[in-house]
């Protein structure tokens, strides 16, 4: 059986074929950083909630929504994310590898205001971009960036499931989340919860800030399936003040999202 993030792997390779505008045939298995905290491997609860700990963490959250940063997402070899991120002028970019045995998928997302581009690698045409009407896109479907989502992992909402957050020492935190609540967070799909089952509403985490207080690493430790561990997700933030370079693609490099895009995610 495939892990959860191989099932998310499928979900992509769907997800890139119909961009395409073709029906999916195979089901794929897939300079202003400060020094980061170095945060403990998520391994759970071991104490009382810290009120005071959980209002830090969660104001170096909100932060990213006034500045730019890079973020870095990786749960094993098999899936890697990185972006650039402007929450304030709204505007990001996003480059997303999956990896499965025999298959590889690469797509580039592009956000500018309320409008989402992607491009699929080997099946868009190069030199061209395709619109996703957000409209239509369901709730919890996760493409990687989306307007008014301030970074691809969304921390601020994962962390909104977490009634125990423990402070371990100056810029080190850790506690659990809900992930039954967070459908379509950080490449996690439904799909996947229904898996993990009840260990879903238990999942470790550990996060960490730089030394000028700011987010700098989460750390969430996947549950298992049918006993074989499950590769943690990690997520670095860094390059805080970064430059952003995403503008508008000319009108002749555009295509609509045929329907089988939103089909294939849910809507």
């Amino acid at each position: 059986m495939r892990t959860p993030r191989l099932a998310g792997l499928a979900t992509i390779a769907a997800v890139a074929i119909a961009a395409s505008g073709c029906s999916a045939a195979n089901d794929a298995t897939p300079g202003g950083g400060a020094s980061a905290a170095a945060t403990p491997s998520a391994s759970g609860s071991a104490g009382p909630a810290d009120p005071a700990a959980a209002a830090e963490l969660a104001s170096a959250t909100a932060a990213l929504g006034t500045t730019s940063f890079r973020v870095t997402m990786t749960s094993g070899p098999g899936f890697k994310l990185n972006a650039l991120m402007d929450a304030p002028n709204g505007v990001g970019t996003a480059d997303l590898t999956a990896t499965g045995p025999n298959t590889e998928i690469n797509i580039k997302t592009l956000l500018v205001d309320q409008d989402l581009y992607l491009q699929v690698g080997g099946i868009t045409k190069a030199g061209t971009w395709t619109h996703v009407d957000v409209s239509r896109l369901p709730e919890g479907a996760d493409v990687g960036l989306r307007p008014g989502q301030i970074d691809p992992a969304d921390t601020a909402r994962l962390l909104n499931t977490t009634t125990d957050v423990q402070k371990l020492d100056s810029r080190s935190y850790r506690g659990t989340l809900d992930l039954s609540k967070a459908a379509g967070v950080a490449g996690v799909d439904q799909k996947m919860i229904d898996t993990w089952g009840a260990q879903a509403q238990d999942v470790p985490f550990t996060a960490g800030l730089d030394d000028q207080g700011r987010l700098s690493a989460l750390t969430i430790q996947l549950p298992a399936v049918n006993g074989r561990q499950t590769p943690p997700l990690e997520v670095l933030y860094t390059d805080y003040g970064v430059k952003v370079d995403a503008k508008k693609p000319a009108a002749g490099q555009i295509t609509e999202a045929p329907d089988s895009l939103y089909t294939s995610l849910g809507g």
